[in-house]
């Protein structure tokens, strides 16, 4: 029997982080550095760029950067073909990169619900596309879509972004059914309530944090950290039965 700290250990692969410089995607790129992974980030701007490579560098990791619009055409190809040229191999693939837009129902732009969807849909569908030509031709790899609460609840105030994540769980479904054959897990992940900087208009709203806190049975908004076991989980060998699943990390949010 494999020992539980082999199953856990990501030495040796590559992973894509969509998003993976700053926010949430910083901390799961951070989680899979600390696990043994090499990463090759994807992101629009520069920022969190210098960070990131000084953890790598005092972890003895490797991570590379590429800076373009995921949703511009062609993309996905152009992303997947830059990171096995820069490290040979992908591994796993964390669909991260999100927006959400708000707006009253009566007010809500077209141009504003196609940006969402691109971006938190269409380009999560080419990425997976252009990744699984990869992984069923290895015969393994692990791929983590990045939901929300949304995906489970009504948002009436973010139609596209609450679409789009309903959306994923049912992509994520879709790939994960045709990809087991091939030894290719695809997985997703719903942060809850997280203390992030794009949180801190809700933190500060004493009506809106009470109201929040009171649906979460843990009693606290989660730091960012909180998320990065369940990435190690959902990218490494622990987790090679477990495909088409959407697991929640919420402190209960979704009990009430």
């Amino acid at each position: 029997m494999e020992s539980l700290s082999n199953l856990f250990d990501l030495t040796g692969q590559v992973a894509i982080v969509t998003g993976g410089a700053s926010g949430l995607g910083n901390y799961y790129s951070q989680a899979l550095l600390d696990a043994g992974a090499d990463v090759f980030v994807v992101s629009r701007s520069e920022r969190g760029w210098p960070e990131l490579t000084e953890f790598a560098e005092n972890r003895n990791r490797k991570v590379k950067f590429m800076s373009i619009d995921i949703t511009e055409s062609g993309a996905a190809e152009k992303i997947v073909k830059n990171c096995v040229t820069t490290f040979g191999q992908l591994d796993i693939l964390v669909n991260n990169a999100g927006i959400q837009i708000r707006n009253n129902v009566l007010d809500y732009k077209d141009e504003d619900w196609r940006k969402v969807i691109d971006i938190n849909l269409n380009a999560l569908y080419f990425l997976s596309h252009e990744a699984a030509k990869i992984m069923t031709k290895q015969k393994s790899g692990k791929i983590i879509n990045i939901g929300s609460m949304q995906s489970f609840r009504a948002g009436k105030f973010i139609f596209p972004y609450a679409a789009s994540k309903h959306a994923v769980v049912g992509l994520t479904k879709a790939y994960a059914d045709a990809l087991a054959p091939y030894g290719v897990q695809v997985n997703a992940l719903a942060p809850g309530y997280i203390d992030t900087e794009m949180t801190k208009a809700l933190q500060n709203d004493p009506e809106r944090n009470t109201e929040i806190l009171n649906h979460i049975p843990a009693g606290h908004w989660a730091k960012p950290s909180e998320l990065m076991g369940t990435v190690i989980y959902l990218a490494s060998d622990a987790s090679n039965y477990v495909n088409g699943a959407t697991i929640p990390v919420d402190g209960g949010y979704l009990l009430r």
